[in-house]
């Protein structure tokens, strides 16, 4: 490519990019022009108040929540992940499956 065709590219792109930021600059100001003339006549739309629901005069109440006092029960013993071994002669299922073998490596052979 010769250095007069490279000056002509660089002219394009350079006119492109101009016109680009150009075309940018004169939607933001009628963006903006616009925003500013309707600005006062723009409200945000609210939601309708809450109105009740029909009947609910006649309807019973819900029943209270009960009241908890953020306490662990204490009279609950807690129960074991494996049971036993009288347990598992009457054939209760332990609740964790069987841990598996742990793997060991060769000896790292030092140097």
């Amino acid at each position: 490519m010769s250095p007069e065709d490279r000056k002509r590219g660089y002219a394009k792109d350079l006119l492109l990019a101009t016109a680009l930021v150009a075309t940018g600059l004169v939607i933001s100001g009628l963006s903006l022009a616009q925003l500013k003339t309707q600005g006062s006549q723009q409200m945000a739309q609210a939601t309708p108040p809450l109105q009740s629901t029909p009947g609910a005069e006649t309807k019973p109440q819900a029943p209270a929540e009960p009241v908890t006092t953020g306490t662990r029960p204490s009279n609950v013993p807690p129960q074991p992940a494996r049971p036993d071994a009288e347990a598992q002669k009457r054939g209760v299922e332990p609740a964790l499956p069987p841990a598996p073998a742990e793997k060991t490596a060769p000896p790292i052979k030092e140097k």
